[in-house]
């Protein structure tokens, strides 16, 4: 047996073998291992303390020495890290693993910051209740964010979730018992799947078990991170994943469907049928951050179309031979769906912005550019009511 080999087998026989841990992981802590240190991998974080699954259990520990000034950097739910062996008390963690991928989001701020809200993650989970209309915006923004291309030590710089990178997304359609009819369910389906191009589309209910059996097999190995709005029934999902109820649930506001913030911190989850399982709170707002190649897969048609256009920096506004407006005149194209890739579009632009200055200054050229086209089309206006 080669060295290799026997690496694999070591890895695969680990205590923590469940929870993600492989021969790669083995690897980056050999360093750390050296140093006396313990691995283990962060299932809950709250307050500058966390919970770390290791080989000897759960135990806890203080995140005082991984406090960066990136926040990016912080400490969260899935990193695998270093802390203290046995006997230490307090415990701590002294270093955090380099990042397979991590999902991050704008925070409510003015500034350019990024918010992490689950890291080395191989399945993205957007569960969106059939509970109350479906806003297909809401879907491709969340969608965009999960195919955000990048990785490992680039994560200091462009967050991660993409299928190049090894992340898969899926829609889960959750509480699918509520709609009896069902060429009803297929339409809402289809116009999901319409604006989630490539992506794998779920029907299930949690209460029932429909269509669990699907997901079960989907998430049944790696890491896998439930995403979604309040009352999108991510909790009751994971419950019935994990087969227990490990997850505290509310029903939602029979008025909007919104939930009440049950789940408050992100959970790692071991899954018995294997795999890990991330539950995150509710997320009333999902800011881009900086995921202009995420847009691209999510209207990957209108990337497409753009090929064929006269001008390779064609706005799709107003330029001659455009491919995207006339496929939109032609009914190929709906109008929705380039609305809202321009609104995605506009929006990643400005938060690249704030931290580029050449993004600022093209910015800057193209309001000037329809200043001026917005004057001269007034004078013109003018001159034919004079």
């Amino acid at each position: 047996m080669n060295l290799s080999s026997l690496s694999a087998s070591s890895a695969s026989s680990h205590p923590l073998a469940r929870y993600g841990w492989d021969e790669g992981w083995e690897a980056e802590f050999a360093p750390h291992a050296a140093d006396g240190l313990m691995p283990g991998r962060v299932v809950r974080v709250d307050r500058g303390q966390c919970d770390v699954v290791t080989a000897v259990g759960v135990v806890r520990a203080d995140t005082e020495f991984v406090v960066p000034r990136d926040p990016m950097k912080v400490v969260c739910t899935g990193d695998w890290v270093a802390v203290d062996p046995e006997g230490g008390d307090p415990r701590y963690v002294r270093t955090l693993l380099p990042r397979r991928t991590a999902f991050v989001r704008s925070t409510s701020s003015k500034r350019s910051d990024g918010q992490v809200l689950a890291t080395n993650i191989d399945h993205v989970v957007i569960c969106v209740s059939l509970a109350f209309e479906l806003d297909l915006g809401r879907i491709e923004r969340f969608l965009a964010l999960a195919m955000a291309s990048s990785s490992g030590e680039a994560l200091l710089h462009k967050p991660a979730l993409s299928r190049e990178s090894g992340a898969q997304p899926v829609v889960v359609l959750t509480k699918a018992d509520l709609v009896t009819d069902p060429v009803t369910l297929a339409h809402l389906v289809h116009d999901v799947e319409t604006s989630a191009p490539g992506v794998p589309v779920l029907t299930v209910s949690s209460l029932h078990g429909d269509g669990l059996d699907v997901l079960v097999a989907l998430v049944g190995s790696g890491t896998s991170v439930l995403l979604g709005q309040s009352g999108a029934g991510k909790s009751t999902l994971a419950n019935a994943l994990v087969g227990d109820d490990v997850m505290d649930v509310r029903a939602a506001r029979d008025v909007d469907g919104k939930g009440r913030h049950t789940t408050t911190t992100r959970n790692l989850l071991a899954l018995p049928s294997g795999g890990v399982l991330i539950d995150t709170p509710g997320l009333r707002g999902v800011g881009l951050f900086d995921a202009e190649s995420g847009v691209g897969q999510v209207f990957s048609e209108i990337e497409e179309l753009a090929e064929r256009c006269r001008f390779h920096d064609c706005a799709h506004e107003a330029e001659p031979d455009c491919a995207v407006r006339c496929a939109v005149e032609s009914g190929e194209l709906p109008v929705r769906r380039l609305e809202s890739y321009r609104k995605l579009m506009r929006e990643n632009q400005w938060i690249v912005a704030k931290t580029d200055a050449r993004v600022r200054a093209d910015l800057r050229r193209e309001w000037r550019r329809k200043g001026a086209e917005g004057r001269a089309a007034m004078e013109a206006k003018r001159g034919r009511w004079v």
